[in-house]
């Protein structure tokens, strides 16, 4: 019977330490293993043994990329102006050893050398060139950050800065210089606009009247060289008729009246030939 009782207090202890001495590491994580106080070796994920009682398992080391925004820090820039400027910083554990044993806290001290490094680099610029320099300001950070994060086993592997706000009365005063900006753009653009309608309707009635003058006078050409086209054809007609002079002096005088319904016609002189023209018509029509 003690035997028996002895056999199972061994098995339960060696079941014990058999279960002691297995730890699982879940995948994108490590961890430390201290033997009697002193770094030992790093564990990968999946099924590891350690010596019960005498290993140590720290917390695991997660080794995915971190995203952490800090709050906005106060900077005062080169115009002595107070600009809360809002990052946000991506890193990852590429070392767990020395993440663990490098620094007590990689989060809290990339924070610090952030808000340094922000005080420094936009306290060399005023307010409109830390506006508009982000890019630059990004690159200061990132390189200050690889520098002195690559002990730490860590990477920085992207710095944004999220937001720069100014003061509130610098705020106001920029949002009514943009909106006077704006207005006047507006009004420019209005004029602009008026201006060149004005050109191209005068262009256009230049145009309109170009071609109307053009348009009259290819009316009048054409109107002249059908006239003169009749009075060639009535010529014509003529010489091959062959009128004597008493048809001639027929026609002579019926052209007279009209020639004195003409409303500009104040005046009717009569010319020389209309008495000769009489005298023939007379002696074409006396018996003979």
């Amino acid at each position: 019977m003690a035997l028996l009782i002895g056999l199972g207090v061994i098995v339960l202890l060696a079941l014990l330490i058999t279960v002691g001495s297995i730890r699982i590491i879940p995948q994108a994580n490590a961890g430390i293993v201290e033997r009697l106080g002193k770094y030992h070796k790093t564990l990968e994920p999946g099924l590891n043994l350690i010596v019960p009682g005498i290993d140590r398992l720290r917390p695991l080391v997660d080794l995915r990329e971190k995203v952490v925004s800090f709050p906005p820090q106060p900077v005062i820039t080169e115009d002595n102006l107070v600009v809360n400027i809002d990052t946000v910083i991506y890193f990852q554990v590429t070392n767990p050893k020395s993440a663990t044993y490098e620094i007590e806290n990689y989060i809290q001290g990339i924070e610090q050398l952030v808000v340094t490094t922000l005080r420094n680099s936009v306290g060399g610029l005023d307010l409109e060139e830390a506006l508009t320099s982000r890019d630059h300001i990004n690159a200061i950070l990132r390189g200050v950050l690889d520098e002195a994060t690559s002990k730490w086993g860590v990477r920085v592997n992207r710095v944004e800065i999220k937001a720069i706000e100014p003061p509130p009365s610098v705020q106001e005063s920029m949002e009514k210089q943009m909106r006077a900006d704006r207005d006047k753009r507006a009004v420019i653009l209005t004029a602009e606009g008026e201006k060149q309608s004005q050109i191209l309707r005068a262009e256009g009635n230049r145009q309109a009247d170009i071609l109307r003058a053009e348009g009259e006078a290819q009316a009048r050409v054409i109107n002249a060289e059908g006239e003169a086209a009749a009075i060639a054809k009535v010529f014509e007609a003529i010489h091959l008729a062959n009128p004597d002079e008493k048809v001639l002096a027929y026609k002579y005088l019926e052209q007279l009246p009209i020639i004195a319904n003409g409303t500009a016609s104040k005046l009717w002189i009569i010319p020389a030939e209309l008495s000769g023209a009489a005298a023939s018509i007379i002696k074409a029509f006396k018996p003979q």
